[in-house]
């Protein structure tokens, strides 16, 4: 990736167009980017999820339902501005409901009415108190009267139910994801990860690691250093060359790079109920609600779902497992997520009660998930734990 960028940047092109370019750069990496970016003059159009380097660019277009819209301003400008427009669009919408339930009200009163003179009508005509030509001509006038004044305020609901519509049609789609996981709760004083003079693959120098109770841990370093290799040292999947791991916890989940710990041939149903071995069918459905699957979305095969969605199934996968991880392993969780799922991500990670070890480079997304200790980890120093958090 830095080759590719540096190429580019060196042939000076009239227009730059980048695709995710910090997807895989370390910090170090990210911010020679920024530079290079803060520096360009000419025409550059980028398509990327990173904050900081939006927050960069001079204009924001978002593509959405085959259109493109133009926002002036870097991310945060386009933030607000979008807030401003929810903000007036649910203005609208309670405006919106208050029209439908006065409509519906005059409409229901002025049925009360109709029928009193219906009642009037019939009770003059059995009384006969007129001639019947005269109670009839003044019957079929009531009834004309009548079907207009209906009609009249029927249209008007219906008018006002239509402006409501429209009012939350404007409201952007803003799914969330919904969930409590109070099982992953971890005391505060137990030892949830030990890992003692470990070594294997390219680290450098031998790990020593102790994660306690409910803490968030974010692991920084370059490239190469052997961030992936200690997760999955963690997670069991390689044994070390050298040193102890030892879990204090029931589960643990492990969230790779790839997102390939699902079975692209089962449904998402199938796949989570491999995990989720005590749960009914109900009851898994109920869970992938949460994650935002409803209806046949749960019977989707894995390998068709979009990459957004790949990662709410893993999200689902891993936090249903039987027993519910208590300590979780994410290896540059953002990495290919478009801004909805990282927020998506965001909030489940915030009502996660357990354990995190986060190995990653997205400043912003780390400082959202409340990470409580920064740790670097370096060939030839090993891993020390910094004194204060990563300016973002």
């Amino acid at each position: 990736m830095l080759l590719g960028l540096a190429a580019l940047f060196l042939r000076e092109p009239d227009v730059l167009l980048l695709d995710e370019p910090t997807n895989n750069l370390d910090l170090d990496a990210r911010r020679r980017l920024y530079d290079a970016v803060t520096a360009w003059t000419r025409v550059m159009v980028i398509v990327s999820h990173d904050r900081a380097l939006l927050d960069l660019v001079d204009e924001v277009a978002v593509l959405s339902g085959g259109a493109v819209r133009c926002y002036g301003g870097n991310l945060t400008a386009y933030e607000e501005a979008v807030a401003a427009e929810r903000d007036a669009a649910e203005r609208m919408v309670r405006t919106a409901e208050a029209d439908v339930r006065r409509q519906k009200r005059e409409l229901a009163d002025a049925r009360i009415k109709l029928d009193r003179r219906v009642r009037y009508g019939r009770k003059m005509e059995a009384n006969k108190r007129e001639p019947r030509a005269v109670m009839r001509e003044r019957k079929r006038q009531a009834q004309v009267s009548a079907a207009k004044h209906r009609g009249l305020h029927e249209e008007r609901v219906a008018k006002a139910e239509a402006r409501l519509a429209d009012a939350e049609e404007s409201l952007r789609d803003d799914d969330e994801i919904r969930i409590e996981v109070p099982q992953t709760a971890v005391p505060a004083g137990r030892t949830v990860l030990t890992c003692d003079g470990v070594n294997g693959g390219p680290l450098g120098t031998d790990v020593d690691l102790i994660i306690r109770g409910p803490e968030r841990v974010a692991l920084l370093g370059s490239n190469g250093v052997g961030k992936t290799t200690l997760l999955r040292l963690v997670a069991g999947e390689l044994a070390p060359a050298a040193g102890t791991v030892r879990v204090g916890v029931a589960g643990v989940g492990y969230l790779p790079q790839r997102l390939d710990v699902l079975d692209d041939a089962r449904s998402v149903l199938d796949n989570v109920r491999r995990y989720a071995l005590s749960g009914s069918p109900s009851e898994v459905r109920a869970r992938l609600a949460r994650f935002l699957f409803q209806g046949r979305q749960v019977h989707q095969l894995v390998g068709t779902l979009s990459g957004g969605e790949r990662f709410r199934a893993v999200l689902a996968t891993l936090l249903s497992a039987e027993p519910p991880p208590q300590l979780l392993l994410l290896d540059e969780p953002t990495n290919n997520l478009d801004l909805a799922s990282v927020r998506q991500l965001e909030q489940t990670l915030l009502a996660y009660r357990g354990a995190l070890l986060v190995a990653g480079h997205d400043l912003p997304f780390l400082h959202s998930i409340g990470i409580t200790r920064w740790l670097l980890l370096d060939r030839a120093t090993g891993l020390r734990e910094l004194q204060r958090p990563p300016s973002q």
